[in-house]
């Protein structure tokens, strides 16, 4: 008798363990959300990530905290935005003091591990994982996840985290897209060089979309019982008005979840969601409790099809990326509406992309440069990249690709005032201190470049 009273207390505690599923996040570095098959794309081909949405949930409205990689995964590791987990800057780490989500998901009995690049850098080891295998840099190809799977024995629900380098510069010299026939984004400059590297770009998503579904199989193979399985970027691809800004095509990311069972196949959810609200999600899915304080709310119940909206703002921010990157942006973005702030307008700005020796897109840039000497399309482009106003206001149902700022239309001023006071009061709550990082570039000095062949590439 006193054997079956202690099974029948111990079933409870049983079936809440088997009720907590296992969940495979699979995340690239540098994807625009638009540059997919999934998300409308004719030219890109991601055949994995279109079949991830005919199976399961596609976000149309998820975005990134902050649009460089430290930041970005911060957020995602700790629930809290940059001012509130100490991670502003590219290449800073998060506060000690501040807790670790993934140890929330460990104490609910989940075996945490990561595969490549999920923290940043070698900040894995500040976030509580059973299990880090490298490279820091993600990875390029399964080998080191196959492994993991083959030789796992644990019988716990399983989180794991796996972080490819691609479509992270250095893109691939092998393309498998024509040039002539890339679409140039209308912020961009086009260029023979341009096309050249877009579809270098377009190739290395491919590579991602490639790795997706390698993980995806095996995960279909060697993980047992229910399984959440997710698609997703840490913010836009680097390019001129992508990475390190706060326009869509930094900030706004692809994000797929297939969960048979549970999630309808081939469904769209236009809900607004961001990288924080992940893992206060997989905390819900698991039975948990998500932790008071924190920024990231769980949408848990959009998956299980209780509720349709999640956020009604979108904050972002940026702070900077070493003296490359010297321009500190705050963000707030509604369904149709934007509000940029650029705290300091009085700074050029500039990036890897303008500044960098490396790989980082100075190879193309030039070609903008040249191209701005005679056409006023590209010196206009060239100008918006490196000097902005202290307010930028888009109208995104009228202008997606952010070209037409509204700041000072009479029109919006009431909208904007709004919007201004929002960030305001989010800023404040925040404890944001706006500080700048690095060594700023003035209106009107001379660019230089920053890297060890800085002399010969400036010739």
């Amino acid at each position: 008798m006193k054997r079956l009273l202690f099974l029948l207390a111990l079933c409870p505690l049983l079936s809440a363990f088997a009720a907590q599923p296992n969940i495979v996040v699979f995340i690239s570095d540098d994807h625009s959300q638009l540059d997919s098959q999934a998300y409308g794309s004719t030219e890109v081909r991601t055949p994995n990530m279109k079949r991830l949405a005919e199976e399961g949930l596609k976000f149309t409205h998820a975005f990134i905290a902050s649009p460089a990689c430290g930041p970005s995964r911060t957020a995602l590791l700790t629930g809290l935005w940059s001012a509130r987990n100490g991670a502003e800057a590219n290449h800073k780490a998060k506060r000690p003091e501040v807790p670790s989500l993934p140890t929330v998901l460990r104490s609910l009995g989940y075996e945490m591990a990561i595969i490549g690049k999920v923290a940043h850098s070698g900040w894995a080891k500040f976030y509580d994982f059973d299990t880090v295998i490298g490279p820091p840099v993600g990875i390029s190809d399964t080998a080191e996840v196959a492994k993991f799977l083959n030789e796992r024995t644990s019988k716990k629900p399983l989180c794991l985290f796996v972080g490819t380098r691609h479509p992270h510069v250095p893109w691939s010299e092998e393309r498998s897209y024509d040039p002539a026939k890339v679409t140039i984004p209308p912020t961009h400059v086009d260029t023979t060089v341009t096309r050249e590297q877009r579809a270098s770009y377009l190739t290395d998503i491919t590579k991602s979309d490639t790795l997706l579904g390698e993980v995806r199989t095996l995960a279909r193979k060697k993980i047992a019982g229910d399984t959440l399985f997710i698609y997703t970027a840490d913010h836009g691809g680097q390019w001129p008005f992508g990475k390190w800004n706060l326009y869509d095509a930094g900030i706004r990311i692809p994000l797929i979840i297939a969960w048979p069972g549970t999630v309808k196949p081939a469904t769209t959810s236009d809900a607004m969601v961001c990288w924080p609200d992940l893992l206060p999600t997989f905390i819900e899915l698991g039975g948990g409790k998500v932790p008071e304080g924190i920024d990231g709310k769980s949408f848990a119940g959009i998956l299980r099809g209780t509720t349709t909206t999640h956020r009604d703002h979108i904050f972002a921010t940026h702070s900077g990326d070493g003296d490359f990157n010297v321009y500190p942006i705050r963000s707030v973005r509604t369904r149709d509406w934007k509000y940029i702030r650029n705290l300091h307008p009085e700074f050029q700005h500039h990036s890897h992309i303008s500044r960098s020796t490396g790989p980082s897109g100075l190879v193309y840039w030039k070609t903008w440069l040249t191209a701005a000497e005679n056409d006023p399309a590209a010196a206009a482009t060239v100008k918006r990249f490196t000097t902005r106003p202290a307010e930028e206001f888009y109208d995104l149902a009228n202008d997606p690709n952010e070209l037409h700022n509204l700041a000072t239309d009479p029109k919006q001023a009431e909208r904007l005032t709004t919007m201004r006071s929002d960030l305001d009061a989010w800023m404040k709550q925040q404890g944001d201190t706006q500080t700048v990082f690095g060594k700023p570039l003035l209106q009107g000095e001379p660019v230089t470049l920053i890297g060890k062949q800085a002399k010969k590439a400036s010739k």
